[in-house]
Order: C-alpha cells, then sequence, then structure tokens
C-alpha cells in the first residue's frame, strides 16, 4: 500500500483530500503545519507527499527539505509563473493550482507515483498500423505522420499501453487531461474518442462496451 503525506492547514480541503485518496486505497497521513509534517516523516517513510505553499509556520519547501526519495505534489492558490518555476526547481514533480478537482488531483497522484516507480511507457509503441514514437511525441500510420491534438494523442498512447484490456470511462478520465492541465469532463468524451477513430480510419479499432468503457485489440 502506498502511503502519502497530506500537509495543508485548511481543514475542510484536506479532509475531501484525506477522505478521496483513503478512498482509493492509500495510507495517508495528514499535517496542518511544518512541524506537523516533520514529525509525520519521522515515524514514517512516505511514497508521496502534496504539500500546500503556505503554512501557518513555513512553506511547503520546508517540508520538502525533509523528505528523501519521496515524489512531492505541491498545491497553491498562486497561479504566477515565477512560482512555478521555483516549485520545480524546488524538487516538485507536479504543482495544482486550487481550487482543484479532486478526480484530477487523483490523477495526477496515480501518475506520480507510477513515475516515481519506474512504470514509464516504453519509448516506441505499436499497436495494428500505428506507431507511437513516445520520446518524440509523434505518431505514424504505415509510416505517415498523422497530426494529432494533444488531447488526442494521449488518448491513442492510453489504449496503446493497455492493449487489449477493457478500460472503463472512468479509467480513461483519470489519466487524461490537456496540455493546458484542464480535466476532461465525462460528457465531452466520448466526442473525443469520435474525432481519434475519425482521424485513425480502419488502421485501430476502439471497441466500444456498452455501459462500460472501450477496448483496442
Amino acid at each position: 500500500m502506498k502511503r502519502i503525506l497530506v500537509v495543508e492547514d485548511d481543514r475542510m480541503i484536506a479532509s475531501g483530500l484525506v477522505y478521496a485518496l483513503e478512498r482509493e486505497g492509500y495510507a495517508v497521513s495528514h499535517g496542518l503545519t511544518v512541524n506537523e509534517a516533520v514529525n509525520a516523516i519521522a515515524a514514517h517513510k512516505f511514497d508521496l507527499a502534496i504539500l500546500d505553499m503556505q503554512l501557518p509556520d513555513g512553506t511547503g519547501f520546508d517540508v520538502r527539505k525533509k523528505l528523501s526519495d519521496t515524489a512531492v505534489i505541491f498545491l497553491t492558490v498562486v497561479d504566477d509563473e515565477a512560482c512555478i518555476v521555483k516549485a520545480f526547481e524546488g524538487g516538485a514533480d507536479d504543482y495544482v493550482i486550487k481550487p482543484f478537482r479532486i478526480r484530477e488531483l487523483l490523477a495526477r497522484v496515480k501518475r506520480t507515483l507510477n513515475e516515481a516507480a519506474g512504470n514509464s511507457i516504453p519509448s516506441l509503441l505499436t499497436v495494428g498500423d500505428i506507431t507511437i514514437d513516445v520520446s518524440a511525441g509523434k505518431t505514424y500510420i504505415n509510416g505517415a505522420l498523422l497530426v494529432l491534438t494533444a488531447l488526442e494523442y494521449r488518448l491513442l498512447l492510453i489504449f496503446a499501453s493497455h492493449r487489449g484490456q477493457l478500460l472503463t470511462r472512468a479509467q480513461i478520465l483519470e489519466n487524461i487531461w490537456d496540455s493546458a492541465g484542464s480535466f476532461v469532463e465525462d460528457n465531452t468524451l466520448t466526442v473525443y474518442i469520435k474525432r481519434l477513430r475519425e482521424k485513425l480510419g480502419d488502421s485501430l479499432n476502439i471497441e466500444t462496451v456498452r455501459g462500460i468503457g472501450y477496448r483496442v485489440d
């Protein structure tokens, strides 16, 4: 079981986040301050820390300095490029602006934990007549370059890396957001898949499993 440290002084935000994480099967410790976080770090080894930038007795950076071999997601109300750059330079694996959607944050948590565990996607994927050069971010059909939007590319990457698996709509939504970080709503997923099918043509069959989700063989 993955263990997550949440350091957030807003009790309402923290309670909702802890509840959602525990429902996903994570073991969660919560601290309101830097001091409480330090005590938790002394008691447990964490796989991921979700840190509020502004705390009553310091900052998320103060907590980050106490962590080793732990992935970090910073939370902040400051949507400022300089602040974001500082966060990544300070060791952040991801950065989320408040207010945020819980499901989006859960998706980012899952992605960050997978990357920290080394569960990365191979640099070259082949499915049907399609080849995806992951390192270059390019897709080819029988050698011809296929132009996709960022979200269409991400959808295709999910299908290709889960070939033969039945993916529920919820699983897909948990793992996709556009290049600007906007979360994809359930009622728009069908539209994006329709567009992807039109571009892929007969090169790949994205099967609809009615009432459940999609599968690519």
